[in-house]
């Protein structure tokens, strides 16, 4: 189905857009709580008043149960779910992950998806898990993209959506090359695959170079579901790098362990002395309520459900005003890991440059990271731009007196550096900066200062700067 996606707003490598599917358009970023049609804890009815606009199950599960085949061909994948919505089928490829085969070939197991009318049926990938050695990853990924090509070649007359998943384990080359060659191969969404252990083992900063080189190689037009990412502390990363669709089976798996789910990780139901959450769930229970009440896992898991579809509303209401890179680093000071992520955020800030829209709202610059944003790095790379000629002064202090007789009056606002005064009120030099500089963003308005003064070899510049810690190199620029 081409042309089954389209971008309507965008932050970053983020975006808001809409995924045509047979059983109607979904809007992106969204979640897909995963369903298992043998363990029912909350109905599709509920899941859907909560917020659900997509579901994810997993065929293979169907496949293997004689009762619930029988079913689902018969009735089809919807009313055996009872949800009149998209419906997204996994493919068994977890299943060959933990238990290294599955009684089912590939070509069977789509023919199957297909026949059932899933609206995004998967082809049965090989899940690499991360760190293995180079030879078996580039082995297991040819056989994946044999099966994926082999899979598209057989597609049938339905209107199912095909998707391509992007495998690679821990070698961002591989994932890059894999998605760049797929990505003009007929597939209409591209799950990045086996990256569950990444996010199990906190490894934050090696999903971010995971999934940015997945998205690098595909490009920025393609619809990526990140798999087996459904916990509210990684979402506004994820969406940052460009994830359109989450799964989560957390909802469930984490409320039978007891354990509650919030933005800045998971705690412990008996270590609660507070809810903090204002779900329906919440205002109306103690954590000793909840404890003892006997419906309890039922009751964790719609709060899991709840706080998560809420950081959903919450990023793509940020991708819409232009500030998700202040909820990113927001969340990314939650847990010391997080931070690793965030760093990889911005080791990736040129890539991200390239993505982001130049017209959004003002930026907040909240500490030394917010130098690696791209408003940052682009007004750096375009410095050079302004034309200067005679007497310059750049200059920090608000006394207009002390600034006649001079050709040109820059101002200076780190991590900006010098700017003409008559754009103080566009993005991004309307920045809201703290009272006190950082060291890091010194550096960099001292480096873009440096780069203007280069580029303008004719022009005498005057710096009237208050002190900083680098008063010895502005009074050395200062004599060029």
């Amino acid at each position: 189905m081409s042309g089954c996606f389209e971008v309507l707003h965008k932050d970053l490598a983020g975006r808001i857009g809409r995924l045509h599917t047979p059983h109607g358009m979904i809007e992106t970023p969204a979640l897909m709580p995963v369903v298992n049609p043998h363990l029912w804890l909350i109905e599709p009815a509920d899941l859907k008043r909560i917020g659900a606009k997509i579901l994810i199950t997993n065929s293979y599960i169907i496949n293997q149960d004689e009762d619930l085949k029988e079913e689902a061909l018969e009735e089809g994948l919807h009313r055996l779910l009872g949800f009149d919505g998209p419906i997204m089928t996994d493919s068994g490829a977890y299943q060959l992950s933990v238990y290294g085969d599955i009684q089912v070939r590939p070509d069977e197991i789509l023919r199957f998806q297909q026949a059932i009318g899933s609206d995004i049926c998967v082809p049965l990938d090989i899940p690499t898990p991360p760190d293995v050695p180079l030879a078996r990853a580039e082995s297991e990924l040819r056989e994946t993209e044999r099966r994926l090509i082999e899979a598209r070649d057989h597609r049938d007359e339905s209107s199912s959506l095909l998707a391509a998943p992007i495998q690679g384990s821990t070698y961002p080359d591989l994932r890059r090359a894999t998605a760049h060659r797929l990505k003009n191969e007929g597939f209409d969404v591209y799950p990045i695959g086996a990256v569950v252990p990444l996010m199990e083992s906190y490894r934050f900063g090696d999903l971010v170079k995971v999934v940015a080189a997945s998205k690098e190689g595909l490009g920025p037009g393609a619809p990526v579901h990140l798999f087996g990412a459904g916990h509210p502390m990684i979402i506004a990363l994820a969406a940052a790098l460009g994830c359109d669709l989450f799964d989560s089976a957390a909802y469930v798996l984490y409320a039978r362990q007891g354990r509650y789910l919030t933005v800045g990780g998971t705690k412990r139901l008996e270590d609660l002395r507070y809810l903090p959450c204002s779900c329906p769930v919440c205002r109306s229970h103690t954590p000793e309520e909840l404890m003892i009440c006997e419906n309890r896992v039922e009751k964790l898991a719609l709060h899991n459900l709840h706080v998560t579809f809420e950081e959903i509303r919450r990023v793509k209401q940020s991708i819409w005003e232009g500030s998700l890179w202040e909820l990113l680093e927001e969340r990314c000071h939650a847990h010391p890991r997080m931070v690793d992520g965030m760093r990889a955020i911005c080791d990736q800030s040129r890539w991200l440059e390239r993505l982001d829209p130049i017209s959004k709202s003002t930026p907040f610059y909240l500490g030394p990271k917010s130098v690696a944003r791209p408003v940052v790095i682009r007004y750096g790379s375009r410095i050079g731009r302004i034309e200067l000629k005679g007497d310059v002064l750049v200059t920090d202090s608000r006394e207009e007196e002390k600034m006649e007789g001079f050709d040109h009056v820059l101002r200076f606002k780190p991590p900006f550096g010098p700017y003409p005064s008559e754009l103080a009120e566009t993005t991004p030099l309307n920045a809201e900066v703290p009272e006190e500089t950082d060291p890091v963003a010194m550096e960099e308005a001292l480096s873009n200062l440096e780069t203007l003064m280069e580029a303008n070899p004719e022009a005498h510049f005057t710096l009237r700067l208050r002190s900083t810690e680098r008063e010895h190199e502005i009074e050395q620029m200062e004599g060029t």
